[in-house]
């Protein structure tokens, strides 16, 4: 029986070092636009979407066309399946209006973003070399070399 209980001893050891090596998804949380006009079709997403293995929760605003899964879970997964249901779905493209320094760039305001938000594009960011941002820091308290007047 020595035999027996050491090849079993190493197989059990295998076996545990195989589930440690198994990496876990880490926790998300996936927005994404889809448009929604009926109960039915924010059922049909909500119920797709919360059968997904690892989704912990589900919100569904059919007002904003926005749907946000948090839990372990890919994000082109959870993409593929809200496509599945027949419904055209992309990746939750705004950000808060009051995060954009310039939110009325062309290509950052859009007419279908819901309120408060505007499309995350690098033209709505300021430019590092910007010249009112260097004149806010040239006349500051915490700035040692400052104008010498005041």
């Amino acid at each position: 029986m020595g035999a027996l209980d050491s090849l079993s001893d190493y197989l059990s050891d295998l076996l545990r070092d195989a589930k440690k090596k198994r990496k876990r998804k880490p926790m998300q949380t996936v927005d994404i636009k889809v448009k929604m006009d009926c109960d039915g079709c924010e059922r049909r997403v909500r119920n797709s979407v919360s059968n997904m293995k690892g989704a912990k929760s589900v919100e569904v605003s059919r007002k904003e066309s926005r749907v946000t899964v948090s839990g372990y879970v890919e994000p082109n997964k959870v993409l593929k399946k809200v496509r599945s249901t027949g419904k055209r779905a992309e990746f939750w493209p705004y950000v808060p209006y009051n995060l954009v320094a310039y939110p009325y760039v062309a290509k950052a305001y859009d007419k279908k973003a819901p309120s408060g938000y505007v499309r995350d594009v690098v033209e709505a960011l300021p430019s590092p070399n910007a010249a009112d941002e260097k004149f806010t820091t040239l006349f500051s308290d915490e700035n040692p070399h400052a104008c010498s007047i005041m």
